[in-house]
C-alpha cells in the first residue's frame, strides 16, 4: 500500500506502514557517548554542555528507524548554544519561571532538526 504525494511537482511515493521500526544502538556505545558527554561537560564547567546535549541525542536519533526509514539529527552545538544562553537568560529574568518551559523549548529544537535521512 503506497500513497503519491505531489511536492513541487515531483512525485514521491510514501510508504505507509510497511516498514519496521527499531533502534540498532549498542549498549557500549550509549555508555561512551554518556561518558564523553559527562567528561565535557564537567572538564568546561558546563559551558560545552549544549555539545554533550546535541553529541548524545544525535547518537541516539541517528541509531533510530522508523517504519522502514533512519532518521537523522542535523542540528549543531553552536545552533544550540544560542537558544541556551537566551534560555538561560529567561529563567534569570522571570527568577526561574521560564525554566518550566525549558524541557518543551528544547524538545521543539530537537524535533526541528530531526529529519528523515532515506
Amino acid at each position: 500500500m503506497s500513497t503519491e504525494v505531489v511536492i513541487n511537482n515531483n512525485i514521491q511515493h510514501v510508504a505507509t506502514g510497511t516498514g519496521k521500526s527499531y533502534f540498532d544502538g549498542g549498549l557500549l556505545q550509549f555508555i561512551g557517548w554518556t561518558l564523553l558527554g559527562w567528561l565535557v561537560t564537567v572538564f568546561t564547567f558546563a559551558i560545552c554542555y549544549p555539545w554533550a546535549l546535541t553529541m548524545i541525542y544525535g547518537w541516539k536519533i541517528n541509531h533510530t528507524v522508523v517504519e522502514g526509514r533512519r532518521l537523522k539529527f542535523n542540528g549543531s552545538a553552536i545552533g544550540l548554544f544560542g537558544n541556551w544562553i537566551k534560555w538561560w537568560f529567561l529563567c534569570v529574568i522571570t527568577l526561574g519561571i521560564y525554566s518550566f518551559w525549558l524541557f518543551i523549548a528544547l524538545e521543539k529544537w530537537k524535533a526541528k532538526h530531526t529529519t528523515f535521512a532515506n
